[in-house]
Formats: C-alpha cells, sequence, structure tokens
C-alpha cells in the first residue's frame, strides 16, 4: 500500500560516453529519463533519420516473421502460448547485432518472395476472371479479332435477352425487312443473355448494328489472333505457370523456417535501437558533454549513480524531486493487492502526494465480487482454473499475471460466500438427488439463502454499500490529517459520518425499514436521541462551514447548502450496492433454471446422458456471463462510488528506458 519513494538523477558526461551511457540505462531498465536539460549552448541530436531507419528495417523483420508464420504456425500449447515471451542469452543480441545486416537480408529475400506468390496470385484471379468471360464463346471458332474480310463484316456482342437464331432474325426482319444478306449464329444462351456473331454484307453492317443497338446489344472487344479456345487453352497454360512459380516460391519460403528465431531476435534487435536513438535526441548536449534527467526508484539509485561515476567517468546528482516536479508513479504493494494494480491503473495512478488505495480496493474488490458471483463451485472453478495457468506459466506476462491472480482471489471469494449462501452450481445437489436418487437432500446456506430471502439480501447489500462508502470517507479524513488539515476533516469528513449515521440511525426503527427487515427493530430513547443530535449536528457543520474559505456570509451559506444537497448523491450511492442482490439473484436463478431445464428428461440413461449435456452447456453459459457481469459491477462499485469519495487519480505512470521487445527477452546469465 504504498507508492514507490522516487530520486531524481542528473547525469553529466562526456559527449563521447552518451551511447554507453544510454545503452547501459536501457539494460538496466530502472530510470524514467526525460528530456535533458534547457540551457543557452545546448542543442540536441537528430536523430529522426535513425528511428525511421531502424522502425524501416524492423518492419521488414516483423513482416517476414509474420509470413513464415502463414506458412507454417508455431506449434505452442496453451499453456506455452500463456508463458510469455521466450528468453534467450544476452550473447545472442551480440550475435544478431554482429549479423544483422545478413539476417535482414534474409528478411527482404522472404519479402520479394511473398510478392512474387501475390503477384501471381493477383494473375491467376485476372485469368480466371478472363476465362469465365470467354467460356460463354468457347463455340466460336475463327479469330477473335477477326472483324471484317473485303465483302463481309463480323458483328459479335451480348443481347440482354435469352433468342435463339430465328429469334433474332424475326427481330431483324422486322426491323430491316430490306435487309437480307445476312448470317446469324447463337454462340450460347442462358442466364438472361445471348451471345451472338452476325455476318453480313459489309454495305449492310452498319444497319444491323444500328438495330442490334437498338435492342441492347454490347459488343464484344477482343484483339487476339487466335480463336476463343486457344486463348482459354493460353489462359489456363499462365494458370499453371503461376501456380508452378507460387509452389515453388512457397518451398524456399519454407527453407526459411529455421531462420524465423533470429528474425524474431532482428526486430527486437531494432525495437532497442530504436528506442535508444529515440531518447537520444532528447538528451541535451555541447560539444563536449551532455545531459541526462530522470527519476529512479530510491534503492537503486545509489547503484546507478556509483556504476555511471566508476564505468563512465560521469558527474551524477541524486536528490529529493522539488514541489513543482511531476513526479512518475510507481506502486509497490503486497502478493494480494499487487492483483487489483491493474483496475486502478485503468482509472488512474494517484498524483503527487495523493494516497495509493489499492490495498483496501483490493479488499473490497475480492468479497464484492465474491458476494456478486456467489456460488462455491463456480467460485471453485475459477480458482483452481487460475491456479492452474499461474503454476504451468511461471514466465507470463506482468498484467496477464495479476489479472489472473485477482481472480484466483476473487475466486476464494466467491467460494465463501458461494457456502454462506448455500449455491453450489445453483441447486444442482438438490435436483440431481431429486432427479436420478428419489431423495431430498438440501444443503443448508451457512448464512441464508438468497433466493429465498431476496428483501435480507437487499439489507446486507446497501449495508455493505454503506460500510464501503464510509471507509472510502475514512481514507479521505486520512489523507487530510495526514497533510495537517484538521479543520476539512471535522467540517469535511467527520461532519458526513455524523450526518449518515445519525440518518440510518433514525431510519433503522421505522416502520418502512420493518417492512424490509421483516421485523421492527426499537432502539431505547437515548440512541434516538444521539440519533437526532449526530444527523443535526453534521447538517449544521456541513451547512455553515463548507464554504468557510469565501468571506462573503450568503455565499457561504450558500455553497453550505449546495454541499448540504449531496445528501442525495449518496442515498444514490448507497441504492448502487443492490447490484449485490441482482447479480447475486440472477447467478442462482440462472443456475437453478438449467439445472431444471436438464432435469425434465427424467432419470433413466438417456436423461443422465441429457441433463450433463444440459448442464454443462447451461452453467459454462451461466459463469461466463455473470463472471463478465460481476468483474464489469465491481469495478463500476470502486471507480464512481468507492473512489468518488476521497480519490483523485491523475498521476503521471513511471516509464522506465529498457529494452521494450516483442518476440523474446534478453537475459544475463548468472555468474557462478
Amino acid at each position: 500500500m504504498a507508492v514507490v519513494k522516487m530520486k531524481k538523477l542528473t547525469v553529466c558526461a562526456l559527449k563521447e560516453n552518451r551511447k554507453g551511457v544510454l545503452e547501459f540505462l536501457q539494460k538496466l531498465g530502472v530510470v524514467d529519463v526525460k528530456p535533458g536539460i534547457e540551457a543557452e549552448g545546448t542543442f540536441r541530436m537528430e536523430t529522426q533519420t535513425a528511428e525511421q531507419r531502424y522502425e524501416r528495417h524492423g518492419n521488414i523483420a516483423r513482416d517476414a516473421v509474420e509470413i513464415l508464420n502463414g506458412i507454417q504456425p508455431e506449434k505452442k500449447s496453451f499453456f506455452e502460448s500463456l508463458n510469455g515471451k521466450a528468453e534467450v542469452r544476452e550473447e545472442e543480441l551480440k550475435r544478431i547485432s554482429d549479423s544483422h545486416v545478413a539476417v535482414l537480408n534474409i528478411g527482404r529475400a522472404i519479402l520479394r518472395l511473398q510478392k512474387e506468390i501475390e503477384d501471381n496470385e493477383a494473375d491467376i484471379t485476372k485469368y480466371r476472371g478472363r476465362i469465365e468471360i470467354l467460356e460463354p464463346w468457347s463455340a466460336y471458332d475463327i479469330p477473335m479479332n477477326l472483324r471484317r474480310t473485303r465483302t463481309v463484316r463480323i458483328l459479335t456482342g451480348t443481347l440482354p435477352k435469352e433468342m435463339t437464331s430465328a429469334d433474332v432474325k424475326q427481330l431483324l426482319s422486322e426491323k430491316l425487312p430490306e435487309c437480307e444478306n445476312y448470317e446469324v449464329d447463337v454462340i450460347s444462351s442462358g442466364f438472361g443473355v445471348t451471345n451472338l456473331a452476325v455476318t453480313a454484307l459489309r454495305e449492310e453492317a452498319d444497319e444491323l448494328e444500328a438495330a442490334l443497338r437498338e435492342e441492347g446489344m454490347a459488343e464484344a472487344t477482343w484483339n487476339q489472333s487466335v480463336s476463343v479456345k486457344e486463348e482459354i487453352r493460353d489462359l489456363e497454360e499462365a494458370i499453371k505457370k503461376c501456380e508452378g512459380v507460387i509452389r515453388q516460391d512457397r518451398e524456399l519460403l519454407e527453407a526459411y523456417l529455421p531462420e524465423r528465431k533470429d528474425l524474431e531476435m532482428l526486430y527486437d534487435y531494432y525495437q532497442i535501437r530504436e528506442r535508444k536513438y529515440h531518447y537520444l535526441g532528447g538528451v541535451a548536449q555541447t560539444e563536449n558533454v551532455f545531459f541526462i534527467e530522470g527519476y529512479v526508484p530510491e534503492k537503486y539509485a545509489a547503484r546507478v549513480a556509483d556504476v555511471l561515476e566508476k564505468e563512465f567517468d560521469a558527474f551524477t546528482e541524486v536528490e529529493e524531486p522539488a514541489e513543482t516536479d511531476d513526479v512518475p508513479v510507481l506502486l509497490k504493494n503486497n502478493s494480494f493487492s499487487e492483483s487489483a494494480e491493474g483496475v486502478l491503473e485503468s482509472y488512474g495512478l494517484p498524483h503527487k502526494g495523493e494516497l495509493d488505495p489499492t490495498f483496501f480496493m483490493s479488499i473490497f474488490y475480492v468479497v464484492l465480487f465474491g458476494i456478486m458471483l456467489s456460488d462455491a463451485a463456480y467460485g471453485a472453478i475459477v480458482s483452481i482454473g487460475c491456479a492452474i495457468v499461474l503454476w504451468k506459466c511461471p514466465k507470463m506476462g506482468k498484467s496477464m499475471r495479476r489479472m489472473l491472480k485477482l481472480f484466483f482471489w476473487c475466486g476464494l471469494s466467491t467460494i465463501f460466500w458461494g457456502v454462506m449462501f448455500g449455491g453450489y452450481f445453483g441447486d444442482a445437489i438438490t435436483v440431481v438427488a431429486k432427479t436420478f436418487f428419489h431423495k431430498d437432500v438440501v444443503i443448508k446456506p451457512l448464512w441464508f439463502a438468497p433466493l429465498d430471502d431476496p428483501m435480507r439480501m437487499l439489507i446486507a447489500s446497501l449495508v455493505f454499500g454503506i460500510i464501503h462508502l464510509l471507509f472510502g470517507m475514512g481514507l479521505k479524513g486520512y489523507s487530510m490529517l495526514k497533510d495537517g488539515d484538521v479543520t476539512g476533516f471535522i467540517f469535511d469528513v467527520l461532519c458526513w459520518f455524523m450526518l449518515i449515521i445519525g440518518l440510518i440511525m433514525m431510519l433503522v426503527p421505522t416502520e418502512l425499514f420493518a417492512g424490509l427487515a421483516g421485523k421492527l427493530i426499537v432502539f431505547p430513547a437515548w440512541a434516538n436521541v444521539l440519533a437526532k443530535v449526530l444527523a443535526v449536528g453534521g447538517a449544521l457543520g456541513i451547512f455553515l462551514m463548507s464554504g468557510r474559505r469565501k468571506k462573503n456570509i450568503a455565499l457561504r451559506l450558500g455553497l453550505g447548502a449546495y454541499d448540504l444537497y449531496g445528501i442525495t448523491s449518496w442515498l444514490s450511492d448507497i441504492l448502487s450496492y443492490s447490484r449485490l442482490l441482482a447479480l447475486g439473484l440472477a447467478t442462482g436463478v440462472m443456475a437453478s433454471v438449467f439445472n431444471q431445464m436438464g432435469s425434465m428428461f427424467g432419470g433413466g440413461i438417456i436423461g443422465g446422458i441429457l441433463f450433463l449435456v444440459v448442464f454443462l452447456i447451461g452453467h459454462v453459459f451461466n459463469l461466463g456471463i455473470n463472471m463478465l457481469g460481476a468483474y464489469v459491477h465491481t469495478s463500476r462499485l470502486q471507480y464512481v462510488e468507492f473512489f468518488g469519495k476521497f480519490y483523485e487519480g491523475g498521476g503521471t505512470p513511471f516509464v522506465p528506458f529498457d529494452r521494450e521487445t516483442k518476440f523474446v527477452e534478453f537475459k544475463e546469465e548468472k555468474q557462478q
């Protein structure tokens, strides 16, 4: 439950050592490097060209890897796919650095082969489209570009209707009764069109062509000096040739499969180089020296400074950040709370001087998630599944590992609340016992069953909400006391505690609450007086002192009245926790429905098989949909209701200058 204490690091070293210093800091990966000192006489190195070059080369390596993966995907088990990046020795990075040009040329060769494959595939598509157009004309056996002779013209085209030769002749004779010297050949007809060739004397051809155009004929435009059959044969030969080139190129690509690992390392190498030059471009320098500023966790500060001074003869200064510095935020929590850091980061890291709420949030998150899912069997599935994956994948990425750890704890919470509420795949045990064994078996809840007593569950949900909200307000008070703001603690926190607790104490003995709880609770007279004193005292404190920073009395009281009106937001916030009831009931009701559906087939062998099918499908769906709902709504209760009482966020994340890689992780061998 803490924000890691940061130190500000300033480095000044000889210009000839700048790349070495940056490579050391990048390899160490614990310094958040910021743009260098702006001062008269300093300048920055132009690194954009180098960055673009490394980015371009990296893209070649990455694309080559994707092409090889398309040829033969890497075979990985489920656990291997989750186990993070492969670790390779530091010597491999040096080997890739020394041979990067040769490996890059392999990548270029792979891209050329893929380009050739794509070009040939495009040609095949084009040729097949051409064949599809020509096939209806395959019976046309004269050269395709033959349009006329000394005495005749040949009109070829397509009419937008199905006709026979006799139909075409009848049509032409009606339009041109004086024309008689022509012959009509229907090459093919079907699918609403007619492909035809009309051979006519040259002196009559123009009139015939005009008549056919009036009927919508589209002229066939060909330039080939061969027949349609010969053209189709040539196109099919071209397709075979393209397919041969594709096969050959794919065989060549398969021969490059052993180079995939080197190409992956090459991409990561270029990523490291590109990142280094990006930071190098932000370094302020003079003709002889350069300057680096950054932030480093306190526990690493002395070591970093010592190595820089000894190895690179640098001048270093480690100091406390100034009040005006935008210090990056790095969280440090125990193993349990660390799992919820991703939830907090999605909302925003604490700003400078603000309390890290991860520890408290993680407890409430796990508890509320368990209440919403509220089935012991579901919780066991979630926890056991997450535990197996965490055990099998020790090198998993940080964010995925945190999420699975969070769901592991949420699963344990779900088991607890499932036992308290009596949920084991809903009422599956009772249904199975009655359907297949004709016995009445009921596992009673340790507390109560929400399906049997929903009003009790509603009251419990609202009580959990009040505790959650008041705890958030308490954290606000703690922060105020820590900052020495006693007045703010009294009137902005304590008065709200008095008002809320007083109003609750006034509500509990009423008939309205008795209608919800099922019984009337009677407080002694002194408790009723105390409730009124707390409520009135808190309200007066808020009304009179919320606007204490304003000197104008009217404005001050107006602000107090406005803040007092905030009691309505408290009411809506508390009612928001009714979603604990809604989601808890949804899980139980849907589980029971699926159990009843499965039992409809009876208790025989067939009934047992069908019950098992319905049971598996139904409960997998129920677990998935309600687990998603619990995750979303639990997060919402943290972000809106809980954080709304005390937390602002907006801190700058700590982003160390490190070796950011995609495929592999370079590791130094430990010295024996």
